[in-house]
């Protein structure tokens, strides 16, 4: 580690909240149903595009909510140098923030188990969501968050290229295996062929991987494959998309002038975005979030530089702070908006039909009723963030 004396801790930046504030308010706006209503109006371009950009895409490309999972995991590399400047100002050692460190990536890999074991008559033990993902490459990330930004690079090049070889390397199905076993269709859409096949859905390296570890732990039956696709292994390519954000937090914290900041930000944006479609297009990797490859790390990581450059020029730098407060409270405390919306959400909602009436929302209309309570539920959970902001009660891991 680097025995170079740190910076003094900058301040802390509104546009790092907002934008972490809005990618967990479009996780948390799942409860609007946005895509339900669109099916009753299959002919309008409007609600098919709202449809499109809050749900997943099947398989490749990308849509709006695609972004939200890869925005965080950059959100908490570029929060990391604030961070460690902040701890080491407070007169803490290297030795207890790495101990720190590990400790909080612990945290999180079992916070991500125990909120996809809710509901589930045994501990669930996965680790794709997003806060294992994010848990399992921490310490790495750590480390590097003391080392110069040539090391990040580097290490970058590392994590992608060798993450792709390794997959490129491992042997293709034969022609007598079965798809159907894995859950997917033989004739599936998405299949694909040369060198891309070696990325498609649950007969690939991260597959494998995955039938023998987490049949490692206990559960109840037999683990043959993930439905949506999602890998354990995706957080080396996830800690990539960290990496990303440590070196535009090392740029935000710099001294250089706030334009030099937005240029090296949109740079990087430009190159990643251009360097993930043409990969992708030349068939050397296909750009999949679900299985997060090489190129999703590249495209996705394009656009959140390209996103953290406009909420830094606009707040930050034009100073125009008074839109994003709504924003800035859930980002502040995104731990907690992530726990209250995959814990509560269905008791919110219960229990306002048990205080308004069971057809209270219905009265917008059989078409609107899921809506109009989602938007209430998003309400009372960003009231319940707001009260908290005001009493200073932040959720940290």
């Amino acid at each position: 580690m680097s025995t170079e004396p740190p910076k003094p801790p900058s301040a802390r930046l509104t546009s790092m909240d907002a934008y972490r504030g809005f990618v967990m308010f479009l996780m948390m706006a799942e409860v609007l149903r946005v895509s339900r209503v669109a099916r009753a109006f299959p002919d309008s371009t409007i609600w098919q595009w709202l449809s499109f950009n809050t749900s997943h895409v099947e398989w490749v490309g990308c849509s709006l909510h695609d972004m939200i999972q890869p925005s965080f995991s950059f959100l908490v590399g570029v929060a990391l140098p604030y961070s460690i400047a902040s701890r080491l100002a407070k007169g803490q050692t290297q030795l207890a923030l790495t101990a720190h460190a590990v400790w909080r990536a612990l945290l999180l890999v079992l916070l991500g188990v125990f909120l996809r074991s809710v509901g589930s008559a045994q501990t669930n033990w996965t680790f794709e969501d997003t806060l294992t993902q994010i848990g399992l490459g921490y310490p790495i990330l750590f480390l590097l968050g003391f080392r110069s930004p040539r090391v990040q690079w580097a290490a970058l090049v590392i994590i992608l290229i060798g993450y792709w070889a390794a997959w490129a390397i491992y042997p293709l199905p034969g022609p007598e295996f079965d798809y159907a076993k894995v859950g997917v269709p033989p004739d599936w859409a998405h299949h694909a062929s040369g060198l891309a096949a070696h990325w498609n859905k649950n007969s690939n390296l991260g597959s494998a991987f995955d039938q023998w570890f987490l049949n490692l732990f206990p559960r109840g039956k037999e683990f043959v494959a993930n439905g949506g696709g999602y890998l354990t292994l995706s957080f080396i390519p996830t800690l990539g998309t960290m990496v990303l954000g440590l070196i535009a937090g090392g740029w935000l914290r710099s001294d250089l002038p706030a334009k030099r900041k937005l240029q090296k930000l949109g740079f990087a944006g430009a190159v990643c975005l251009v360097l993930g479609t043409v990969l992708h297009f030349a068939g050397v990797c296909p750009l999949v979030k679900r299985i997060w490859t090489p190129t999703w790390t590249l495209f996705s990581g394009g656009l959140c530089f390209l996103l953290m450059a406009a909420f830094y020029a606009v707040i930050d730098v034009r100073g125009w702070k008074w839109w994003s407060f709504p924003l800035v409270v859930i980002g502040m405390n995104s731990i907690a908006a992530y726990c209250l919306s995959h814990l509560i959400d269905g008791f919110i909602a219960s229990s306002l039909k048990t205080h308004l009436g069971q057809d209270y929302f219905k009265r917008f209309g059989e078409t609107f009723a899921l809506m109009a309570q989602g938007a209430a539920v998003l309400l009372v959970l960003w009231l319940i963030l707001y009260w908290m902001y005001r009493r200073k009660l932040f959720l940290k891991i």
